[in-house]
């Protein structure tokens, strides 16, 4: 069953390839939504797969690419799922 979570990562997490990151690690688990750069340093991700593949998909989050920096991963409810079946890098 498809569930969808949203994430926001803090750290040194923007300006490091986070986002093209985070979109080869979506394609890899087979996860689909989108990422974006958000105003106050930190990386928002909106994801929607099985339960099991949203689990390793935030575990891979809080270890981030090798010049990130992750302090935190939380989780959110998302306002609206992602449309499509791609994962997408937005602004």
């Amino acid at each position: 069953m498809r569930e969808v979570r949203g994430y926001r990562v803090t750290g040194m997490v923007q300006g490091v390839g986070f986002r093209w990151w985070t979109t080869r690690e979506a394609a890899r688990l087979g996860v689909f939504g989108s990422v974006r750069n958000h105003e106050d340093g930190s990386v928002v991700v909106v994801a929607a797969a099985s339960g099991e593949v949203l689990d390793e998909f935030e575990e891979t989050l809080g270890r981030g690419p090798a010049l990130a920096m992750v302090a935190r991963v939380d989780r959110f409810t998302p306002a609206f799922p992602p449309e499509g079946g791609a994962f997408v890098v937005e602004r």
